[in-house]
């Protein structure tokens, strides 16, 4: 070391040194002035202590601001947003699924919310917007529902936003939805070792589609400045369309599922044609920044672009995107939650439905029945923990909320018969007179009925093989006022990266998943009450609102400055740094 390093070195030991003795000394003076001590958290934590730990969460976050967390995020504040940094903003959604669907009954028309994490996610914030909800209507009595512009107002009895349903043919839906969709897009982004399969007329298909979809995004618009917020993977080429139409519109497109690394993308026979048309948005955002970063790479492979890594842009075409982590996350508080019983009424309702005696340990499973989730990983888990530890047979019970997904796709129509064929044997070896340690239910709920059965449960099991951020675990620890539970939660799933107090497992680990439940079989709770309270904490302060209101911040700068740049002549000049939002502004804007 040179002798100024160790001058330097020196001189900053004396300085800590300095620092820490004003500290004890005014902390002394405090005490003899009479000062009440620090007020105790109480789990024993003082103010102190809980300020440090919540500031270090945030910087274990996807890049999110410390300040946000002292923000109360939620309806009003995303209606403060748009009253003051966009007034009269259109907010249009656009998804595949739609959040309210219509059935055909024998005695009338049934009325169904599914319980889907993309639908629990928007349909508040759409709610709070007053927006326009752009949605495929496939339900059987869609058509008998809406008016003559293919428009009904929902939610029913409180109308608060326009659904706009988009009629697709048998064809198109087979092509666009469940062929390149979900049998190519899907495994694609997903590591879970299925075989994507591309075909030239399914992408004819999604490419009409998408361009369906853009027609009637322009024919809702009241003007041509709307926001407009495109959801997940089925309308990557959507954006472009928009932009060339309404090229003052905010296009933010997020997109829900992982993004593959560049190598594994480039097995996409259209790569390009789906980057430039997601590129067509004015913001791409994605859980985790891990995924956004595979992104940027991709697009840096495969297109002529210029990458701005220090602010999280890409400029392509003549326009530059906002590439950024936005975590998403769950209603809180959770509205439902309040027609719910307690957990000791949901405990004994559910036991009762199902037949499960008192004494019995309850671990649910709920999920789409999909390759992602690890349903047979954790089947293995269970198998592992009654091989290594008897004792437990007959104390426990897995109840496996499996909602049929995609039934007609050869790898669902599989998974369906090997779950269903494993559950079987582990009853067969394990069940005995009125004890079945796996319940099987290949059954469509409502939230509600979601929502009790987390109550209900003593452990959660969440352990995708691969996701975007996995919604169930948030609304699990959110079902839980009672501080109590346990939640199982994949290192795979973007929710792994909020949720540190959860025990987190490797799924493609039966050896490892079966030791972690049993420790949460044998959890205290005390011990659980400890994990819950953070977690929770995690929820309520990272909740929905603030997803969409850091989207719509970022949103309103591009806004102001595009205004900016029209007003000074310079809106044609090449794309560059100046016509991006920079990182540590937008980290200080939702306290400004």
């Amino acid at each position: 070391m040179t002798d100024y390093g160790a001058d330097l070195l020196w001189v900053l030991i004396l300085a800590s040194l300095g620092f820490s003795a004003f500290a004890v000394f005014f902390s002394i003076s405090r005490q003899r002035r009479g000062h009440p001590p620090a007020v105790t958290h109480p789990a024993g934590e003082d103010v102190a202590a809980e300020a440090a730990r919540k500031v270090m969460r945030e910087f274990e976050k996807n890049g999110q601001s410390v300040d946000a967390a002292l923000v109360t995020w939620s309806p009003e504040t995303l209606r403060k947003i748009l009253a003051d940094d966009l007034p009269d903003a259109q907010v249009i959604v656009v998804s595949n699924r739609e959040p309210y669907i219509h059935n055909s009954k024998d005695d009338g028309i049934e009325l169904l919310v599914p319980a889907s994490g993309l639908v629990s996610a928007l349909e508040p914030i759409t709610r709070a917007c007053a927006g326009t909800w752009i949605a495929y209507g496939g339900g059987t009595a869609d058509r008998f529902t809406v008016d003559e512009n293919d428009r009904v107002q929902v939610p029913p009895g409180n109308p608060s936003y326009m659904l706009r349903r988009v009629w697709l043919t048998e064809e198109e839906h087979q092509g666009y939805y469940l062929g390149f969709a979900n049998e190519g897009l899907w495994p694609l982004c997903h590591i879970a070792f299925t075989r994507p399969i591309f075909r030239a007329s399914d992408w004819e298909a999604y490419e009409a589609v998408n361009r369906k979809f853009a027609d009637t995004v322009v024919a809702e618009a009241r003007n041509e400045r709307p926001i407009v917020l495109v959801q997940d993977y089925h309308f990557a080429l959507l954006p472009r369309m928009v932009r060339e139409r309404l090229p003052e519109a905010i296009v933010i497109t997020f997109w829900h599922i992982p993004w593959p690394n560049s190598e594994v993308y480039s097995i996409c026979p259209w790569r390009e044609r789906i980057l430039e048309g997601l590129l067509g948005s004015s913001i791409i955002g994605f859980h985790t920044q891990f995924h956004a970063n595979n992104f940027t790479e991709t697009v840096d492979r495969f297109l002529e672009s210029r990458i701005e890594r220090a602010d999280a842009a890409i400029s392509y075409g003549g326009q530059t995107t906002l590439v950024h982590a936005y975590p998403i996350s769950i209603e809180w508080p959770a509205e439902l939650l309040a027609k719910l019983p307690e957990v000791e009424a949901s405990r004994a309702s559910l036991r009762a439905r199902f037949g499960l005696k008192a004494d019995v340990k309850l671990c649910v499973g709920v999920e789409r029945l999909d390759y992602t989730k690890g349903i047979l990983d954790r089947f293995q888990a269970l198998e592992e923990l009654f091989i290594k530890h008897p004792e437990w047979v007959g104390k426990l019970v897995v109840l496996q909320i499996a909602a049929p997904s995609r039934g007609t796709l050869p790898a669902y129509k599989q998974l369906h018969d090997e779950c269903h064929r494993y559950a079987e044997e582990l009853n067969q070896r394990y069940g005995s007179e009125g004890y079945r340690p796996v319940v099987m239910v290949a059954e469509h709920h409502s939230q509600e009925q979601v929502y009790e059965i987390y109550r209900a449960a003593d452990i959660c099991m969440v352990t995708s093989l691969h996701d975007g951020m996995n919604l169930v675990a948030k609304e699990f620890v959110a079902a839980r006022d009672d501080e109590q539970g346990v939640l199982l939660l994949s290192t795979f799933a973007g929710a792994s990266r909020e949720l540190l107090e959860a025990l987190i497992v490797n799924p493609y680990d039966p050896a490892m998943m079966s030791e972690a439940l049993l420790q949460a079989l044998t959890m205290t709770p005390e011990e659980q009450r400890q994990r819950m309270r953070p977690m929770r904490e995690m929820v309520r302060n990272n909740n929905v609102y603030r997803w969409a209101g850091s989207m719509l911040l970022d949103a309103a700068r591009l806004r102001k400055r595009g205004d900016v740049d029209r007003a000074t002549g310079t809106a044609d000049r090449p794309p560059g740094i100046d016509n991006v939002v920079s990182m540590f502004e937008r980290k200080r804007v939702a306290m400004s």
